[in-house]
């Protein structure tokens, strides 16, 4: 059977022109003085215009696993927010062949719940019915690594086991458009190598990949194809080991981690 091209690969997601601005309140301290003479200080609140993402553009095929990369306050947690439709875009456009799964380190859980039920609830969102996700409670639970503490309410988790069990139910089913935004960086490393093998097992069977992370070596070992983002603006698209190696000579890293 011969190898797809670009040109027979199905898209099913495009960029196209996207612009991300908000609107926060800011506030600053300019110095007055008083009538009596004294020297004070007041606040001065207005709006602030913060432009996240300047028009960055392009398409992601079915089958692809492509990271984003950037710095902190890059834009891309705003983007993947915008792909997932959990963010209005300011000005161009996002089309998707299928509804994005975002799958982020601040998904919410219910604290008084118990893992079991975090797990029930999870499932029924993802569109399993109660019988389904009721026969996976096991096999999510040994995943996440967490068997001990499955009965207790999710209050009495620290923040790798939540963020395990957030991981574990999101990857107990397939996506056609998955987006994991850092949420590898809570695990040890056996759970992120189990982590990047189901990722790879979900792009292998056409769903589409997008790994939001600081870990150079988790985006060189899961994904084919790399987006670096920096001040809200497309720097690179293309080969993993070509584009971290530029990142890399651009911060001053030596290494992948």
């Amino acid at each position: 059977m011969a190898a797809k091209t670009k040109a027979d690969a199905i898209p099913v997601v495009v960029v196209d022109d996207v612009h991300i601005t908000y609107k926060v309140f800011s506030s600053g301290r300019r110095a007055t003085r008083a009538a009596a003479g004294g020297g004070l200080f007041s606040r001065k609140i207005g709006l602030r215009e913060v432009h996240a993402i300047k028009g960055v553009s392009f398409t992601i095929y079915e089958g692809e696993s492509v990271g984003i990369i950037g710095s902190n306050g890059s834009g891309k947690s705003s983007l993947m927010r915008a792909i997932a439709g959990l963010t209005p875009v300011s000005k161009g456009a996002i089309y998707s062949s299928a509804r994005p799964t975002l799958l982020g380190v601040a998904a919410v859980m219910l604290p008084n719940l118990s893992g079991e039920k975090n797990i029930i609830l999870g499932g029924l969102a993802l569109g399993f019915d109660r019988k389904q996700i009721e026969a996976d409670v096991d096999k999510i639970t040994e995943f996440a690594g967490i068997q001990e503490f499955i009965d207790l309410p999710m209050r009495t988790y620290s923040s790798g086991m939540s963020a395990r069990l957030r991981f574990s139910i999101a990857a107990s089913r397939d996506h056609e458009i998955l987006i994991v935004d850092e949420a590898l960086a809570v695990g040890d490393q056996e759970f992120r190598q189990r982590s990047e093998a189901r990722m790879r097992e979900m792009r292998d069977r056409a769903g589409s990949l997008f790994l939001v992370s600081h870990s150079m070596q988790s985006i060189l070992d899961t994904c084919n194809r790399v987006i670096w983002i920096e001040k809200g603006e497309l720097i690179m698209d293309g080969d993993p080991q070509t584009v971290v190696a530029a990142y890399n000579k651009h911060t001053g890293a030596t290494s992948n981690d």
